[in-house]
């Protein structure tokens, strides 16, 4: 199986557990999503791992802008969902640099998105 095939699969993964984090979300179910953002962090590192092997010091890091303290989770799952499409018809377009851009930047939301979790986490254990 080819690198960008591999690629493809990992996106199309993270996509799937994307989608069960969104839908967990609006169920209220907290378990279900802290484990579903946890396999889209998995599945994207993977996919950047690939194209480190790929890209080679070609790549480079991007920065996001700057967000403000409140985080809203349905935005950042929003625009991951949106990043992980466009990284998807890059890689199809044979455009490696910007399907790359385009994962780290869903990278950087889920870790965002985890490090509220933990946030959370870490208060309830407070508060008992």
């Amino acid at each position: 199986m080819a690198v960008n095939e591999k690629v493809l699969k990992a996106l199309e993964s993270a996509s799937n557990y994307l989608k069960n984090s969104i839908l967990a979300l609006k169920r209220g179910d907290e378990t279900l999503f802290s484990r579903s953002v946890w396999h889209v962090a998995a599945e994207l590192e993977y996919a950047l791992f690939l194209f480190l092997l790929t890209l080679g010091n070609g790549r480079e890091k991007f920065k996001l802008n700057p967000e403000s303290k409140n985080i809203q989770l349905n935005s950042l799952l929003s625009e991951a969902e949106a990043l992980i499409c466009d990284a998807k018809k890059s890689i199809n377009n044979g455009d490696l640099l910007n399907a790359y851009k385009n994962t780290y930047m869903v990278r950087q939301h889920v870790f965002k998105i985890q490090e509220n979790l933990a946030k959370k986490k870490r208060e309830t254990a407070k508060k008992k």
